[in-house]
């Protein structure tokens, strides 16, 4: 038996921010006009009812935006994707708030310098933005690279974290 899905949109600095959950895990939260907006779920067929999951979701958007490290610990979080996919988001969740990583270093966590393109190709399709940082990952010389929810987006959310970086919640 599938369990019932609960959605919320809320507006944020980046534009309209969409929150898709079950009763106890976090499944997607995607900015408006992002690639792979939605990816897996008929969004229009979702209630748009909120449940505990989307509140915390939604919490914890709001702190973020304000400026806090919030952490994440009142929900699991389960992104649909491939079991790659699953220990690349993994291992995005490990890269400190204000800090970046390349997609070499991903790779060499993952145990293989050759993923670096699938780990590209993973990060691209993270269904849950902002809380699995996907942002804080820059090309191999520093460069910002691609990223679903397009340039702009990253680069204001990598500044936003390097203001906030030292303040304490």
């Amino acid at each position: 038996m599938n369990s019932p899905l609960f959605k919320q949109e809320m507006n944020s600095p980046l534009g309209r921010l969409v929150i898709v959950a079950n009763h106890n895990q976090l499944l997607g939260l995607w900015m408006e006009q992002q690639k792979y907006f939605g990816y897996g779920f008929n969004l229009e067929s979702i209630a748009n009812q909120e449940n505990n999951i989307t509140r915390a979701t939604k919490t914890w958007l709001h702190s973020y935006f304000m400026g806090n490290q919030p952490q994440i610990t009142s929900w699991n979080l389960n992104p649909r994707g491939t079991d790659f996919q699953k220990q690349v988001w993994q291992v995005l969740m490990q890269i400190p708030y204000g800090q970046t990583w390349n997609y070499r270093q991903i790779a060499k966590v993952l145990g293989n310098l050759n993923y670096a393109r699938a780990v590209g190709q993973a990060i691209g399709h993270n269904p849950i933005s902002i809380i699995i940082p996907c942002h804080r990952v820059l090309g191999s010389q520093g460069q910002l690279t691609g990223y679903a929810g397009g340039l702009e987006r990253k680069q204001w959310l990598l500044h936003h974290e390097q203001v906030n970086s030292t303040k304490k919640n």
